[in-house]
């Protein structure tokens, strides 16, 4: 590789925590090390910048985080940053330990700030996209989407066991925020009868009808998927108007919460965020500047940050199909 367009640079986590984000840091600071990059760590995302929390890392730094949840430099949501002022301590933290490229990993929020830092003090930035939701464009899976898609996915399955024994209804809130992701290939994964979700139009008359053609099939109990930026209702006024409809039924209300964003890493998130945090470095090395690291077709590339936020990955339109047929 020609000489590096960075020599010193800082990583941070920002937002949200999600499972994979400790290895796309490790990652991040091996592939700097291997490179002979000095690399710093900045704790709790840009709240670090402005207060100087800084952190020198190095191959150890990072050893037996690879299977962590969660994220060893900690996370928060600055206020702080969010004015000139508290971006100008950060800009001129960075000018002291002589950072000139920054690595934030997160979402659209994280993102966000990385762009406008990068815009009114030229630091180069490259984004890593770390959130259970799913729904930052640019890149076929975020980083930590895969395990909360398992938790949840697990944590559903056992749901139907008690469903199952006491012939219950049970309406089951996963997380994803304005984004039907998880509520979506959860639902599929676990049989789910109906799945509500932001991105589709749905009505209280189909969750009926859908209820109506259960009965007539012989189902006894049955699981309804609920994305918590469902519009229809919440998950409460959901289950109300169902037994309000159908008196004789048995309804239960779970919200699984974050457990979801909890938990060791699965494989493919351990490997994306390996891959995206060896990306982000080797960007910042050949120039790439306010981008974004993604996957595409088993293919790192870059999107520009104004892209990731502004558009979002769509939900596919065949598992909505796929999965009412195969509830009946």
């Amino acid at each position: 590789m020609k000489e590096s367009a960075v020599k010193k640079i800082a990583v941070l986590t920002s937002g949200g925590d999600s499972p994979g984000m400790n290895a796309a840091l490790r990652a991040v600071v091996r592939t700097a090390n291997y490179y002979n990059i000095e690399c710093y760590g900045v704790r709790e995302g840009y709240n670090g910048l402005i207060h100087d929390d800084f952190l020198k890392m190095g191959p150890r730094s990072v050893k037996n985080i690879i299977n962590q949840g969660g994220t060893i430099l900690k996370s928060a949501r600055s206020k702080e940053f969010r004015t000139k002022e508290g971006r100008q301590r950060a800009y001129d933290n960075c000018v002291k330990y002589g950072i000139d490229g920054l690595v934030c990993i997160g979402g659209d929020g994280t993102f966000t700030g990385a762009k406008i830092f990068n815009e009114e003090f030229g630091i180069r930035v490259i984004g890593v996209p770390g959130t259970i939701d799913n729904d930052i464009f640019g890149t076929d899976n975020t980083i930590g989407f895969d395990t909360a898609l398992n938790t949840a996915m697990d944590a559903i399955d056992k749901i139907r066991d008690t469903a199952t024994s006491h012939n219950r209804v049970f309406f089951v809130e996963v997380m994803g925020r304005d984004a039907g992701f998880i509520a979506l290939n959860s639902g599929l994964a676990t049989g789910a009868l109906d799945i509500l979700i932001p991105e589709k139009k749905d009505s209280i008359e189909d969750l009926f009808s859908n209820f109506r053609k259960a009965e007539k099939t012989g189902k006894s109990s049955s699981i309804v998927v609920v994305a918590e930026g469902e519009e229809l209702a919440n998950i409460y006024e959901l289950s109300e108007k169902t037994k309000k409809e159908f008196p004789e039924y048995d309804i239960r209300v779970a919200i699984l919460g974050h457990i979801q964003r909890g938990g060791s890493p699965s494989c493919a998130d351990r490997v994306l965020a390996s891959r995206l945090g060896f990306g982000a470095v080797t960007g910042l090395m050949t120039g790439e500047n306010n981008v974004m690291a993604g996957m595409r077709s088993n293919e790192i590339v870059y999107t520009p940050i104004e892209e990731a936020i502004k558009k979002h990955n769509e939900i596919n339109k065949d598992l909505l199909l796929i999965s009412e047929i195969l509830a009946i």
